[in-house]
């Protein structure tokens, strides 16, 4: 197998983002213990990397005749005829259980919680982004799951930290798929795919997504309100919040493409940095 099909297999920059906020949270579940140990660092980074391909690679298999109708995703190696969903399976499998493995021997609710999010990306939000919108709050789950798994693989426990961390990630997720929905609806829709609120490109759709974003404001100054990061994070988290609210009521106010797109690349930076603040902040401390 070529790397760039390995890459559009396992979908590589979703899989870049989800474990670097699993490895952001570890460090930050470390300095609550006082220790960094980086060998189960590294463990973490690989075993996660591995869970979430495999994760990608079961909503491949799942979706490979699905995936033939959008431009975007024809090229995949399952609907372009590269590889067989025999071997998109073996691969799977064997990606899920070396990567449980890994992240178990940290520690068992690392295990049970790498296991969950598995199930529930592959077999609960990919079959029902077909049937309702509420495949999108479905997927949210597992999508913010990585900082809660990288917490408690250094901390053992979920704690008032892991649920913000987690806080932080669900709620982010809300305008950054719908912000990807509203680029990609044309696409989306000749696989019959609905992921905005409404299920188009509407106001009502749009009004949904600032809410969403609004509600990020609050839960994204979490970590300075109980006391666990500083005035740093609280003051980057709250301009990287008003900047990503302004994008957001851009689209309620054009209802365009491009505003949208603009939405979705903030997204892509808000996330990282808001979360390497608090792991800053939260080291300084």
């Amino acid at each position: 197998m070529k790397m760039s099909d390995f890459s559009k297999l396992i979908k590589f920059r979703l899989t870049f983002l989800v474990v670097f906020s699993a490895s952001i949270s570890y460090l930050i579940g470390c300095k609550v213990n006082g220790v960094i140990n980086w060998g189960d660092w590294v463990k973490l980074i690989v075993g996660g990397f591995l869970v979430t391909s495999a994760a990608n690679c079961f909503n491949e298999i799942i979706e490979k005749d699905l995936d033939k109708l959008m431009k975007r995703t024809m090229d995949r190696p399952m609907p372009a005829g590269r590889m067989t969903t025999g071997q998109g399976l073996v691969l799977g499998l064997f990606m899920g259980i070396v990567g449980t493995y890994l992240l178990g021997s940290l520690n068992i609710l690392t295990g049970l919680l790498s296991v969950f999010s598995i199930l529930l990306y592959a077999f609960a939000y990919t079959p029902l982004k077909r049937k309702s919108p509420i495949a999108v709050f479905v997927g949210a789950i597992p999508g913010a799951l990585p900082p809660l798994i990288g917490y408690v693989a250094a901390h053992g426990k979920i704690d008032a930290i892991a649920l913000i961390l987690f806080g932080v990630q669900f709620v982010w997720q809300f305008p950054h798929f719908w912000a990807i929905a509203w680029v990609l609806d044309d696409d989306y829709k000749l696989a019959g795919f609905r992921l905005l609120p409404t299920g188009n490109r509407d106001l009502t759709s749009a009004i949904i997504t600032f809410v969403l974003t609004l509600i990020l404001l609050p839960v994204s100054l979490l970590p300075t309100l109980y006391g666990f990061g500083g005035y740093y994070v609280g003051g980057v988290s709250l301009v990287c919040s008003l900047i990503f609210l302004y994008q957001a009521f851009n689209l309620m106010r054009t209802l365009e493409i491009g505003a949208a797109r603009k939405l979705m690349f903030g997204s892509f930076f808000y996330l990282p940095v808001v979360q390497l603040m608090f792991l800053f902040d939260f080291l300084g401390k």
